[in-house]
């Protein structure tokens, strides 16, 4: 009789509202990895949550599918709109703040975007890096130090960002001049480095798919604060990944990625003396920024 009972008993139990996240985890072989096993575990539990929480009827659970179908669609070798909804709901920031925990002091990370490109031109001090005339003229002058202060030489210093039609020359390839608005310097023996440019804007992100919609829906707009995106790096310290911004713009306290934070808000001072303006080859007025980027040193086994 015992082994007739053993039997009939099921491998795993059947699935109740009450116990679901148990009954779905228990079907996970004993081989599992150990890092995919916590990680659905933990997905399963707080997706279980929600829909126990929401209550979604089976028209909306539909719809939620049908979204993310829609979203899955819009992607593709030049667009990810997953990464543009990961961004949205600002679960990208939070993974790069989690993995980005730096000592009080050196530079914040943010987001890489999706618009970078390596191996840009190499430039001199001083360099224009904007190509197409457009905008009003911006110098940035700066440091690369360590968290104890001290310069860093040779320090790499990658900086890209829009032209002032908002777009990067990646996104208009038949007019913009490629490589407008992109370059790399480095630091002298001091840790100084300095560039001209032109003033960043605010720009929307794309906004003609699914997540555009879902913004829409949500009353929220697709706008980024006006920002500069620079990748710093140097032999035995951490690279910074970030930005800064502009703190007129408009969307400063509500950019569409989550992507400021109060420590990357840079002073940007206008400049209408004509003497100072044609030292840098500008007509007066301009705008001048002044950016001291901090690197932690590597930790061990990095």
């Amino acid at each position: 009789m015992t082994g007739t009972a053993d039997a009939a008993r099921p491998k795993y139990p059947y699935f109740e509202e009450e116990t679901s996240v148990d009954v779905v985890n228990a079907r996970m072989g004993p081989d599992v990895d150990p890092r995919l096993r916590e990680v659905m575990s933990v997905l399963v539990k707080h997706l279980h949550a929600a829909i126990k929480e929401i209550e979604p009827t089976h028209e909306e659970w539909l719809q939620g599918i049908k979204f993310l179908t829609d979203v899955g669609k819009m992607c593709s070798d030049w667009r990810q709109e997953f990464i543009l909804l990961s961004d949205t709901l600002g679960v990208s920031m939070l993974v790069d703040a989690i993995n980005h925990r730096r000592p009080n002091g050196a530079t914040e990370n943010t987001i890489l975007g999706p618009f970078y490109v390596p191996e840009a031109p190499r430039y001199e001090h001083g360099a224009n890096i904007c190509l197409d005339g457009k905008g009003e003229p911006m110098v940035v002058r700066g440091r690369v130090l360590d968290t104890q202060g001290k310069p860093i030489a040779g320090a790499l210093i990658d900086v890209w960002q829009t032209n002032d039609d908002g777009f990067y020359d990646v996104q208009q390839k038949d007019v913009q001049p490629d490589w407008n608005l992109r370059g790399v310097f480095t630091t002298d023996e001091k840790g100084e480095y300095w560039y001209r440019s032109v003033k960043p804007r605010y720009y929307p992100i794309p906004d003609d798919g699914p997540v555009g919609k879902m913004l829409a829906a949500l009353g929220r707009h697709p706008n980024r604060a006006a920002h500069v995106h620079y990748i710093v790096s140097a032999p035995g310290y951490d690279p910074v990944i970030t930005h800064i911004f502009a703190p007129d713009c408009r969307y400063l306290a509500e950019d569409a990625v989550f992507g400021v934070k109060d420590s990357l808000i840079a002073d940007f001072t206008r400049v209408a003396d004509p003497k100072k303006a044609s030292e840098f080859g500008f007509e007066a007025p301009f705008w001048s920024v002044e950016w001291d980027f901090v690197l932690a040193p590597k930790s061990a086994g990095t």
